[in-house]
């Protein structure tokens, strides 16, 4: 095959990708001030800005998508994720449903450390968050019921805790990437090392740092290559030393944009994460969906085939590992359960209006 035929078919290819993953009504950026913010450890701020992305008319019936850590509402708006739900005839149709999307406290637009605080920020868990985007549904855009609430890795877990807080607010939870119980193991031991890094990284000065301190890109890199990505896809990347180097070299030497302050804060936010208590609090009909590669949970400690039981209408989807799964970041690839979302959705009832 010739270049000028390779570059054709890749513009074609290029082409047909962008127009699926544009085959959904143009996101609408919003955002909404939340006066009085109480944080769980009573810390009030005056003002707390909560930036959203909808897609979908109001008229739609709400759901309300959540974002892992780190992302945004921009991080869901993907050809792998977006491109396989929202359009015509998809499992999120938004010609039928009005999908929201927030970002979460801490990041994106919302307000976050690096907005002019710095270290001085309240540190917010993950109650914060979702108490956010609670107010943010309710009190601003008026919705006291929603169809659903699918969140991925970090906003699976925040799933889990709108479903045992929240129990009456939705008809169906879907946590992905995500467990239950309590934040340990090497999931928490590697988020540690990350908030460890910067603190103890000179250049960070206590938050009051004049550049951005090196240690966050390296320990977000670091957290990446050993919690994401899947054994036998890594493998299929990268065979030998060479090939590996050069992944991880690009990593290295790749744009970094996030701010020190806001990392360390995003991943500190899960220190005292546990939904546990509240499993049989949950009303709605419930899917969960890990993958069996996921190296932040992994399925052989048994964890979810225990909490499931615990969980009225609940179910367990556990996606195969393959050289085409991602590890940790399977599940935001929709092709794998896109499936098992519309038929959730087909089959759960509506409880409330």
């Amino acid at each position: 095959m010739n270049a000028l035929l390779r570059a054709a078919l890749a513009c074609l290819s290029l082409a047909a990708s962008l127009a699926h993953a544009a085959d959904y009504p143009a996101p609408k950026e919003g955002s909404w001030v939340a006066k009085d913010f109480r944080f769980h450890n009573g810390f009030v701020m005056p003002e707390v800005r909560l930036a959203y992305t909808t897609v979908g008319a109001p008229t739609g019936e709400p759901v309300l998508v959540l974002h892992g850590t780190a992302g945004s509402a921009a991080s869901m708006l993907n050809p792998a994720f977006a491109g396989e739900l929202f359009g015509a005839g998809q499992p999120l149709d938004a010609s039928r449903y009005y999908i929201i999307i927030p970002d979460a406290l801490g990041a994106g637009k919302s307000s976050r450390p690096s907005d002019g605080m710095r270290a001085a920020f309240p540190l917010y868990n993950y109650d914060d968050m979702v108490d956010a985007q609670y107010r943010l549904v309710t009190e601003h855009l008026g919705i006291k019921h929603l169809r659903a609430i699918i969140g991925n890795s970090m906003g699976g877990m925040q799933t889990w805790i709108w479903g045992a807080k929240y129990p009456n607010a939705m008809d169906a939870l879907v946590p992905m990437a995500s467990q239950p119980t309590e934040m340990s193991s090497r999931n928490w031991m590697l988020r540690r090392l990350i908030t460890d890094s910067i603190r103890n990284d000179p250049e960070w000065n206590g938050g009051n740092y004049a550049k951005q301190p090196r240690s966050a890109q390296f320990a977000s890199v670091f957290f990446g290559v050993a919690t994401n990505g899947g054994d036998l896809a890594y493998y299929k990347a990268a065979p030998t030393r060479a090939q590996a180097d050069a992944l991880l070299d690009a990593r290295l030497k790749a744009p970094f944009t996030a701010d020190a302050n806001d990392v360390l804060y995003q991943w500190d936010s899960s220190r005292d994460y546990n939904a546990s208590a509240g499993l049989e609090r949950i009303q709605a009909a419930l899917l969960a969906i890990n993958a069996a590669d996921d190296e932040r949970n992994p399925p052989a400690t048994g964890i979810m085939d225990r909490e499931m039981k615990r969980v009225k209408n609940g179910r367990y989807f556990l996606i195969p590992a393959s050289e085409q799964t991602a590890g940790h970041g399977t599940t935001g690839q929709a092709r794998f359960w896109k499936q098992q979302l519309a038929d959730l959705l087909q089959s759960a009832p509506r409880r409330g209006n």
